[in-house]
């Protein structure tokens, strides 16, 4: 799939999504939908209609009505098996302990991670979207249908081509995501940001395919 964050969607709106759609590959629209619930709910009724979009999500820490309100109108889409999956953002992989407690959470990313999880699943929603390194305990915690993306991936060959600075705390190599249970991998950055884009997607579609075998 291709990912459509806030960058692109600010800038060029559905027309973004109308054109990426036509590539036949499916869009993962990373939004983060996080406001009231009726305001949640109006997002995600228009994002579920947008030209293939498979993936959506909205931000756990949200909180019960909100999350249960993006669910529910994903459902009164009707669009049957098809539909977009619909993820709650757990705790995002800039943060660390100490930022978390700033903003007055207190515990480790990982367990307030797996404490959101469980809230989303409860809510209707398909899955989430977890650091690499609580993907382990959020399969015990929800089973092995609820799915899991993974952002922060840092493949291990790439790491020697150039990069910008990187804000991400809670990182991890594709094999270790694929081992733990992660079902989608989130890579952009070592991408987008190497000397030669073209190098790094293989090196990192080679390290998926040896994890995978």
């Amino acid at each position: 799939m291709f990912k459509i964050n806030t960058h692109l969607f600010t800038a060029e709106g559905p027309s973004a999504v109308a054109r990426i759609a036509k590539l036949g590959r499916g869009i993962f629209l990373d939004l983060k939908y996080h406001d009231i619930p009726n305001t949640v709910a109006g997002a995600v009724a228009a994002a579920v209609r947008l030209p293939g979009v498979r993936l959506i999500n909205v931000h756990a820490l949200g909180g019960v009505e909100m999350m249960r309100a993006a669910a529910a109108a994903v459902k009164e889409a009707r669009l049957g098996a098809g539909r977009p999956k619909l993820l709650g953002v757990t705790i995002l992989t800039s943060h660390n302990a100490a930022s978390l407690e700033a903003v007055g959470i207190r515990g480790t990313p990982a367990l307030r991670a797996v404490k959101l999880a469980s809230l989303a699943q409860k809510c209707g929603l398909d899955g989430v979207v977890a650091s690499p390194q609580e993907v382990r305990a959020i399969r015990r915690a929800c089973g092995k249908r609820f799915l899991i993306a993974v952002p922060g991936i840092r493949p291990t060959e790439v790491a020697r081509l150039r990069t910008r600075k990187d804000d991400q705390a809670r990182v991890s190599t594709p094999r270790a995501a694929i081992e733990a249970g992660a079902d989608y991998l989130v890579v952009g950055r070592p991408i987008t940001a190497a000397d030669d884009p073209r190098a790094a997607a293989e090196l990192i579609l080679a390290e998926v395919a040896s994890a995978l075998a």
